[in-house]
């Protein structure tokens, strides 16, 4: 089990917000909209401040209390995910793109889970 912290939350509620988002979209059938490329965008910038956070954490002795390697790991994958997911979306303006959008977010949700579960 983890600890909740501030960025766990952080993240749970980016990730939800642009998973729902990324949803609907699909469910109407509308092809990616600002909203949901938003969600992206938002889920990439959660990962770039989580990131910071881990290097001021790991700097002020707060050690990854797993493997490091792994850790790390799991954020590089992590951080790819959205841009990756952004750009298929402006690339193929189907609603299946909004699916890719939803699934980038819930992946996400899950690695950062297990970033956590590895710092502690």
């Amino acid at each position: 089990m983890i600890a909740l912290n501030g960025f766990f939350i952080a993240g749970a509620v980016v990730c939800a917000l642009a998973f729902l988002v990324a949803v609907i979209a699909t469910a109407i059938r509308k092809h990616p909209d600002d909203w949901a490329l938003i969600g992206a965008v938002a889920t990439e910038l959660y990962l770039i401040a989580y990131g910071i956070a881990a290097v001021i954490r790991q700097a002020g002795g707060n050690a990854v209390q797993g493997d490091p390697v792994e850790f790390w790991g799991y954020f590089i994958t992590a951080l790819i995910m959205p841009p990756i997911a952004f750009f298929w979306a402006i690339s193929e303006k189907s609603r299946w793109s909004n699916a890719v959008l939803a699934a980038s977010a819930a992946v996400t949700f899950v690695m950062v889970f297990r970033m956590e579960q590895i710092w502690q």
